[in-house]
């Protein structure tokens, strides 16, 4: 792991862009077994692979990325297309590679794997030229609901931890929720990622605790969500109900619906390999929302 964050810094030294590439191989999230795994093969293995801008686009902000799939699998275009993007405008991106329930994962390692990304970057902040006070999470569907639920459910770190990375808060400064899976109510949520994330016949309990719309507090981050009207596999609902739940608790948010759009489309509808000039109107309202926020200059 030394080895591979030496490089992490000789490319920032460098100036050299990861528009093109990775920056490096993913990073593992624990250097031992990860807790709670059941095997050692890759799908037991969760990951973080680094995007890092140019030196001269570098804004100190960092965006851990969930990809969407379904808690069954993991979106590319939602993943690495998202963080070869937010590197071009000067945003370190972290792609999560969390275990799903495809593999046998139920909650709450989801959870337990984004949180511990999170901290990871905290950790790491003065080698990647990152603030603490700037690291934020991004998700899309079931993604965003990973992302939702790392924006509700989050600790300060545990002070007297023998392990660096467990010291640091896993608290995100803001969330983006990209046509995110927000609850777990029947006829709300998508039925598939329900059942991937917490089992066929869950604990009517476990559905409450993880129906995010219902976990906002007033320590709840800001947040970016974004969905579109026609949207058939997750209905705007779910980002309506979270963002009633930021008024109401004083929040402070960016809401867009668009009225056209499937669902899944990404940084547009021809996904992967998108010029600049066709990125979808929800890009530039987030960078236009982040640099309100001073995340970005």
């Amino acid at each position: 792991m030394t080895l591979r964050r030496g490089l992490f810094n000789l490319i920032v030294l460098l100036g050299c862009s990861v528009s093109v590439s990775s920056a490096a191989d993913p990073i593992r999230l624990w250097e031992g077994d990860a807790p709670g795994a059941t095997g050692k093969e890759p799908k037991d293995i969760p990951t973080l692979t680094p995007y890092l801008p140019s030196a001269d686009k570098t804004s100190g902000t960092a965006i851990v990325v969930c990809p969407g799939g379904g808690y069954g699998g993991l979106a590319g275009h939602e993943g690495e297309g998202y963080a070869k993007w937010l590197a071009d405008n000067g945003i370190s991106a972290f792609v999560l590679k969390y275990r799903l329930g495809s593999a046998g994962y139920r909650h709450p390692v989801m959870l337990n794997d984004v949180s511990r990304a999170i901290r990871l970057v905290r950790s790491q902040a003065a080698e990647w030229k990152l603030d603490t006070k700037r690291v934020g999470v991004m998700g899309s569907s079931a993604g965003g609901h990973l992302a939702s639920t790392a924006v509700t459910h989050f600790d300060a770190g545990k002070a007297d931890s023998d392990d660096a990375v467990e010291k640091q808060s896993s608290r995100p400064d803001f969330g983006v929720l990209c046509y995110a899976v927000i609850s777990m109510e029947d006829g709300v949520t998508h039925s598939g990622s329900k059942a991937n994330l917490l089992g066929k016949n869950p604990d009517p309990k476990l559905v409450e605790l993880l129906s995010n719309e219902k976990q906002v507090t007033k320590q709840t981050p800001p947040c970016f969500v974004w969905s579109t009207g026609d949207d058939k596999a997750v209905p705007v609902t779910n980002s309506l109900r979270f963002v009633t739940a930021l008024q109401q608790n004083g929040i402070a948010y960016d809401f867009h619906v668009y009225q056209k759009g499937p669902h899944g489309i990404g940084l547009s509808e021809g996904r992967n390999g998108v010029p600049a000039n066709d990125v979808h109107p929800w890009g530039k309202d987030l960078l236009y929302w982040m640099r309100q926020n001073e995340w970005l200059k």
